[in-house]
Order: structure tokens, then sequence, then C-alpha cells
């Protein structure tokens, strides 16, 4: 049997619809909106022959749970297909870039993790199964259609997980405050994972004693801590820099 998630919002459901059209079952959308954005996004849905049902609000806020719904809900079954750890680490074709998450729950910081991932080209992104975040509609909604093209791997024992990356030559690196080395001082252009914690606890004591290397983000302000997907994204696109001019040295 199929199963079914829901989507909402402009960005999450054309990202859908664009990858995998079979893959949604309808999408109800604000039948009172008259707007561009409305009417254009109801064209290109009706382009890929999708099924349009013009509903009210009150039908629209039942079914994705939310007022953020942006006036449009779908109904669609999961297409990604499932990937192991293992199976990623055989199919890797350039070195490494991994997003590690331990103890992010919020699936807002979850799918904003996953927004910055993919923008910075990120292989997979890799949490423990409990303890963390799901990929819910609202992870979804605000991962602005990455989760239709970006791994979400979770695995029973992070630091099990862990050890099988660095089997693989994959160096892996946490991310805490009070690490000795900083971030810009650190060679990030060959295969890595880095892991992020969360913004209260940061990464787990058995975590933190698995990696490779600790680094830090210095901090220039009075504020000591940043949002988990802020600190992804200075992390990974440092990470992306050394990569471009390592390519261009080369080249």
């Amino acid at each position: 049997m199929a199963r079914f998630k829901v989507l909402y919002g402009f960005h999450a459901i054309t990202a859908r619809i664009r990858h995998n059209p079979l893959s949604i079952e309808e999408v109800l959308y604000d039948s009172t909106r008259r707007d561009r954005r409305m009417r254009d996004f109801l064209q290109a849905a009706h382009s890929f022959n999708v099924r349009l049902i013009g509903v009210d609000n009150e039908r629209l806020y039942g079914l994705s749970g939310t007022k953020q719904h942006q006036g449009v809900v779908a109904r669609a079954t999961d297409f990604l297909p499932a990937i192991s750890l293992t199976d990623l680490i055989d199919t890797l074709l350039e070195p490494a870039l991994l997003l590690v998450l331990d103890r992010v729950t919020d699936p807002n910081n979850l799918g904003a993790c996953l927004r910055v991932a993919n923008a910075a080209g990120v292989q997979a992104v890799i949490a423990p199964r409990d303890h963390a975040a799901g990929l819910n509609s609202i992870a979804t909604k605000v991962a602005s259609g990455a989760t239709e093209t970006m791994p979400y791997i979770t695995v029973t024992n992070l630091a099990r997980s862990l050890h099988e990356l660095k089997k693989a030559g994959i160096w892996v690196i946490g991310t805490t405050i009070d690490a000795p080395r900083s971030l810009y001082t650190t060679v990030l252009d060959g295969p890595i994972a880095l892991i992020m914690g969360s913004e209260g606890g940061g990464i787990r004591r058995l975590t933190r004693e698995t990696c490779d290397d600790l680094i830090h983000i210095p901090m220039m302000g009075s504020i000591n801590s940043l949002n988990v997907s802020v600190a992804s994204g200075i992390c990974l696109f440092e990470a992306v820099r050394q990569r471009i001019s390592t390519k261009k040295l080369i080249g």
C-alpha cells in the first residue's frame, strides 16, 4: 500500500511536481485566490496532468495543520529512493561532503539544514533515527524542495555509523564551541563529514569522542551560539570555498 505524505507551500509542491509528477495524488488549492502566483502554479501543475481540486481555506488548514500553507496542499507518495549509509559510501563519485545532525529535533531546523546542504552540494544528510526530527510537512515546507533530491539517511547507532564513514576514508569533523581549532584554519577540501549539534546541547559526548577533529566557528560578538542551520551554512560553504580554490590551483 502506498504511503502518503502531506506537502504544502508553493516551493515544496512545485519541486515535487517537477521531479516526479506521478507521485502527486492530488493538489488542493484555495479556490478564492486569483493572483498571478496562484495562476502560474495551477498552470504549471496542469501541464503535468496533476489532479487539481479547489477548496476553501478551512479544508487546507485541516489537511496541513498550519496557516502557512500558502493556499496549496498536496497529497503525495514517498518517491525518493531509500538509501543506506553503505549504499551512499559505495556510490560516491566525488570527495564526500556530508552533513551529520546530532540531536536536531526541530523540524524547522531540519528543513533549513536540508536546504543549505542542497545549496552546498552535499551528497547526503545523516541523523540518528531516535531523538531527531523527521521529514514531516513542516520540514518539507521549510526545505523549499530540497527534500525531493537530498537523501536524508537515518541510522540506528550514530557512533557506529561515524566509524563506518571513517573506515571509508572520510574525515569526521565535529563542531563545538570549546574546540581549540578554528573552522578557518582547518583543511576541508578532502572527503569530510561535518557534524552539527543542537543549539542548546551541541553534539553528544560519544559523538564528540568519535570525531577525528573538533572545530569551532569564531564568534566576534556577545552571542556565543548560532542556529544550527546558520552554523551548517557557514561550515559547509567554507568547505565549498576551499574546494573551489583547490580546483583552480590544480587546473
